[in-house]
């Protein structure tokens, strides 16, 4: 088995899935939000379904917004996955004005419906996600081939500010968004790999790879 990762538990996950996808990947997992157990991990896999604004008062009031963005900057390979590659930013429009952990240079904004052609909010089910300036080889896309289908259920999308950070794009109704990035050891999924079949698990395998390299 590979060291740890820790799935952290702040009340907005969706952690049976996502603990069972590792497990079929050979990821040891740890479910948590301890200090201690954070620190002590040799990843940390952010979940979250749900309201950026909740999600971001949960981990105050568990006091873990530091010893996340410890993590990140001591070079621990993070995945964020759905709303938890939304907190990986600056902040987000929901509900207001919400301050995120900053991580990834950008902001959170919910879907014009104009702009989506008049397509249904939230955004569900099975779209393609097609390369942007990135090369996949380096990130946790490195198996997955282009225009493959994953799974997504948001209301909200990622602006980055660098289109560098952004490994893939998807688009829903005429209107390309950001389904992905990575920036060193942070990686994030718009999309739920651990609800998106084989091709969400290949995500999990290299994953995996990237755990043992560290």
């Amino acid at each position: 088995m590979s060291p740890k990762c820790l799935i952290l538990d702040y009340g907005m996950g969706n952690i049976k899935s996502i603990k069972a996808a590792c497990e079929y990947s050979d990821i040891e997992t740890i479910v948590s939000n301890k200090k201690k157990d954070i620190n002590s991990s040799n990843a940390l896999i952010l979940p979250g379904v749900g309201s950026f604004k909740k999600a971001m008062e949960n981990l105050t009031n568990l006091d873990l917004l530091e010893v996340i963005k410890d993590q990140a900057l001591n070079n621990k390979p993070i995945l964020g996955i759905c709303l938890g590659m939304q907190l990986l930013f600056e902040e987000s429009e929901e509900f207001g004005k919400t301050i995120g952990l900053g991580l990834v240079k950008g902001r959170v904004k919910k879907f014009d419906i104009k702009k989506i052609n008049n397509n249904k909010i939230p955004h569900v089910g099975w779209s393609s996600i097609f390369k942007n300036k990135q090369k996949w080889e380096d990130t946790i896309l490195a198996k997955i081939e282009e225009n493959q289908k994953m799974y997504f259920v948001h209301s909200f999308y990622v602006e980055a500010q660098d289109e560098s950070v952004i490994s893939s794009k998807t688009n829903y109704g005429g209107f390309n968004f950001c389904s992905s990035v990575n920036k060193e050891n942070l990686f994030a999924t718009q999309f739920h790999p651990e609800k998106s079949g084989r091709e969400g698990l290949k995500i999990f395998n290299e994953f995996s790879k990237v755990i043992k390299q560290n």
